[in-house]
């Protein structure tokens, strides 16, 4: 990851924020006549010193009277500044947000392909913790370069070893249960869908903080690739699987974030990884499997296989009861139809939490908007030959019953909480390059920064 902030003794040059209707700063006022520049939300206007160097730089924002405002549009500057070192001046609705979307604007996939890197750095601004926002974007970085690495280079085996990588940085411990094993193990449900791939299947369990602090503990979906098993995607649907994982990419990013920040809590990450594929073992549509909870689980579409790793995953979480239990996965289409790509749902029964939750959502512009656990819809779910059917009988309510069958696994847990994220910007957006993205992490790790530090 780049720097993010300039050195104190760094020179800067100045970025001047400035709403539409507001008056240019005198340095710029005159290049902006020249090129009848007008200070519209996000547009930028480098403003020459007239030696062939960079006298300043005007960004337009959306003023205080502007009906919706995006916090990260600064983000835009990322790729409007040329390579050096700035510092903000002006009206500045946050200016957290702003050096978090500027960072985070920066960010570039360049595994397979040299790109050439331009270092943007701010000065810290004032009241901003620099620790927090550097935290903050190396593991959104980590996270996104996660989902955006092709399958052929993530499986089951790879997440394991980005898991290992986070616990070795933080002295964290970590084990394993691969394979067949999983049935010695009792995780039936996680060997059924993994199994039909030559990539072992398995439960990546990571520990961390002291034992006698209070239980955080995260759940991600680590489908490393998704074809449907038996009921098979067609190939447009197959294009973006390899972010099938981005449960679990959350999940290790806000992991790196509670760690970093040291909070006094005993932090558990437990994740399903597997490849859901197609072979003469692979699980049917109408199989019947126990589940490690001990409820039986009738196949409905081989394709909603996220909810079953997802499953025997809450189930081993759930039994040592911990505080507070989280669980993300890329689980239903439904969602993205009900809100789109942008803002996950949330379902959980505690208020309190998540009250508290969308109210660091919004300080934090990480969206997240709460969709209701509808009991009524429950029976939806309903099996002839076993305890539960683990997809609903019609076209309705897909996220919601996918959220009600993960609920059947989740007893002890003093607040269960679960997030069917998208795990990808289709298109860039201001702090938000196209391709791979971490969903709700921020958030989540706002809230626990706020029970928890002491």
């Amino acid at each position: 990851m780049p720097p993010i902030f300039a050195a104190p003794s760094e020179p800067t040059t100045p970025v001047w924020f400035v709403a539409a209707g507001e008056e240019l700063p005198e340095a710029a006022r005159g290049w902006a006549a020249a090129t009848g520049f007008e200070a519209s939300p996000g547009g930028c206007l480098l403003v020459p010193d007239g030696a062939g160097g960079l006298k300043g730089v005007v960004f337009g924002t959306e003023g205080a009277k502007a009906r919706s405002r995006n916090p990260f549009l600064a983000g835009k500057l990322a790729s409007a500044l040329p390579a050096g070192a700035y510092r903000m001046e002006g009206a500045i609705a946050d200016p957290r947000l702003a050096t978090l979307a500027i960072a985070l604007g920066s960010y570039r996939f360049a595994r397979y392909r040299k790109a050439e890197p331009k270092e943007i750095r701010i000065a810290l601004p004032d009241g901003v913790d620099a620790a927090e926002v550097e935290r903050a974007v190396a593991a959104t970085f980590l996270g996104r370069d996660l989902v955006n690495t092709p399958a052929n280079d993530l499986g089951p085996e790879e997440l394991e070893t980005a898991i290992r990588e986070l616990a070795a940085r933080h002295g964290a411990e970590v084990s394993s249960i691969v394979g067949d094993a999983l049935l010695d193990e009792n995780f039936p449900l996680v060997h059924a869908v993994g199994r039909a791939s030559p990539r072992a299947p398995r439960i990546v369990d990571l520990r961390w903080g002291q034992a006698d602090h209070p239980r955080v503990t995260l759940v991600g979906k680590g489908v490393c690739f998704d074809t449907g098993g038996l009921d098979i995607k067609p190939g447009s649907g197959m294009l973006l699987m390899k972010k099938d994982m981005g449960g679990a990419a959350a999940m290790i990013a806000l992991a790196e974030m509670v760690m970093g920040a040291k909070l006094p809590v005993r932090l558990r990450l437990i994740v399903g990884a597997v490849e859901n594929s197609i072979s003469g073992n692979a699980f049917r549509p109408g199989d019947v499997y126990p589940s490690r909870k001990g409820l039986s689980v009738e196949i409905g579409n081989t394709d909603a296989e996220g909810r079953l790793v997802l499953a025997d995953a809450l189930a081993l979480g759930d039994e040592e009861a911990p505080e507070i239990m989280v669980d993300a996965a890329t689980l239903t289409g439904a969602a993205r139809v009900a809100l789109g790509p942008d803002l996950p749902p949330l379902y959980t029964d505690d208020d309190v939490f998540a009250e508290d939750l969308l109210r660091h959502a919004a300080a934090e512009h990480d969206p997240l908007w709460r969709l209701p656990l509808w009991n009524p819809y429950d029976d939806l779910l309903s099996s002839k030959i076993a305890d539960v059917n683990h997809i609903s009988g019609g076209a309705f309510a897909g996220s919601v019953t996918a959220a009600l069958f993960l609920r059947r696994f989740v007893d002890k847990a003093a607040t269960w909480a679960h997030l069917d994220i998208f795990a990808w910007n289709p298109s860039a957006k201001p702090g938000r390059p196209e391709g791979g993205e971490v969903q709700a992490a921020r958030a989540l790790a706002a809230l626990l920064q706020e029970r928890y530090r002491r």
